[in-house]
């Protein structure tokens, strides 16, 4: 056999081993689609119940599935590769979501199939590959909807803040009003600002974007600068949505929170804080023309 001959033959062994651990890693998929399907279907669910509960999860998915697809192609020229280390971790991700079947919290099975990711990847894709991936992988975690017995204390101190500070902008523009709790007393009406209205579902999201933003970001400065502005960022665009709503019920009385308005500012706070993230992420263009 002579060498081009040798060489043919290799190459037909390795792209018959190539389409052999395709259709491996697709019924690998398939069956882990299937295994997690309940789970799937509840963080639908709740990725899907409005702006209020986990509004972001659905963006940060897809942005997710993006760079994991961008990654994996500046890693095309890499040979196939399988790190047997992937078993350390899809083991206890399965006892994970086995124990979950018993107590039926879904949460449990959600972190065991955000686990099992780089479980797979590193069976089916090699180390290198893995690394490229990993953190946009660990960004579906903060997909993950948080219990509200977590974030109880966060909720409220952040719907004292929305009140108090809506409030004495209230003073600020002439307007009688006086808050109480988390009551906002106008002449027309009062005002109560609840879980929905604290600005949790905002922050969550604006924080989940800044980091991936840092992540990305190559000049230090803004990374810092988009870390460090996100929690006030959020916090300060919802004051200003707490704000409106009172302008709007002491104009129109309570009945305009049974319309749009409410849903709809809920969304602007999205709307506002989320491209401020990506712009100040973003390097500065230069004011030269390139020669």
């Amino acid at each position: 056999m002579n060498s081009h001959t040798l060489n043919t033959h290799r190459a037909n062994c390795d792209i018959a081993l190539e389409s052999r651990h395709s259709w491996i890693l697709w019924l690998v998929s398939l069956q882990l689609i299937v295994l997690y399907a309940p789970t799937l279907a509840w963080l639908w669910e709740r990725w899907t119940m409005g702006v209020w509960h986990n509004g972001h999860s659905l963006l940060i998915a897809a942005v997710v599935l993006y760079l994991v697809h961008r990654e994996l192609q500046k890693c095309s020229h890499l040979p196939r590769s399988s790190n047997p280390w992937g078993f350390a971790v899809l083991f206890p991700t399965l006892a994970l979501h086995m124990l979950d079947t018993g107590i039926h919290s879904q949460l449990l099975s959600a972190v065991a199939f955000f686990l099992s990711l780089p479980g797979f990847s590193l069976l089916f894709l090699g180390t290198k590959r893995t690394a490229a991936i990993l953190f946009p992988l660990g960004m579906l975690f903060l997909t993950l909807p948080i219990p509200l017995v977590f974030t109880e204390s966060l909720h409220l101190i952040l719907r004292y803040i929305a009140t108090d500070s809506a409030t004495w902008l209230l003073h600020i523009l002439g307007i009688p009003a006086y808050s109480r709790e988390t009551l906002i007393e106008l002449e027309h009406g009062t005002l109560q600002v609840a879980d929905a209205c604290s600005g949790f579902s905002t922050l969550y999201a604006t924080v989940t974007v800044a980091i991936m933003t840092a992540y990305y970001c190559h000049d230090m400065l803004r990374k810092i600068l988009v870390l460090l502005i996100a929690v006030p960022l959020a916090i300060g665009v919802n004051v200003v949505r707490v704000l409106a709503l009172t302008l709007l019920v002491n104009a129109f009385g309570l009945d305009i929170l049974e319309t749009s308005a409410h849903e709809m500012s809920g969304l602007l706070t999205f709307a506002i804080a989320l491209p401020v993230i990506f712009w100040l992420g973003q390097p500065p263009i230069s004011a030269e023309a390139p020669q």
